[in-house]
């Protein structure tokens, strides 16, 4: 199920894929260097920070570009076809729902981070 939704999506979902690994990474060596280095855990969460925006974007730059491609398509046809039409419009929304979950989970994880990190003295 999960392959074929990366599949449907087109190539960006893999590079969305690769940016939710990543910020779950560096969120996780944020927690793990919070007690012994403070300044490597906030680069962490920095990088995260970072890889989340980038998968949102790149979310919206692939469903931006799913939707000129399908009305390309509808253009060269010359008439809608319904079927043609909604799996073009599928594709579309699967980039950016797919960017918006990474988001959502990075954006869960450095909450989490933010809520356990100690006051400096």
């Amino acid at each position: 199920m999960i392959t074929r939704l990366l599949s449907d999506g087109g190539p960006l979902m893999y590079v969305i894929l690769i940016l939710l690994l990543l910020s779950l990474f560096f969120i996780v060596k944020a927690f793990l260097t919070m007690n012994k280095s403070r300044v490597q855990s906030k680069k962490m969460i920095g990088l995260a920070n970072e890889t989340s925006i980038l998968s949102l974007v790149v979310g919206c730059f692939g469903s931006v570009f799913s939707l000129i491609s399908l009305f390309d398509m509808v253009e060269a046809i010359g008439e809608t076809r319904p079927d043609l039409f909604s799996a073009g419009l599928k594709v579309a929304l699967l980039t950016i729902t797919f960017g918006l979950f990474s988001f959502v989970i990075a954006r869960i994880g450095i909450l989490a981070y933010k809520w356990t990190l100690k006051p400096e003295v």
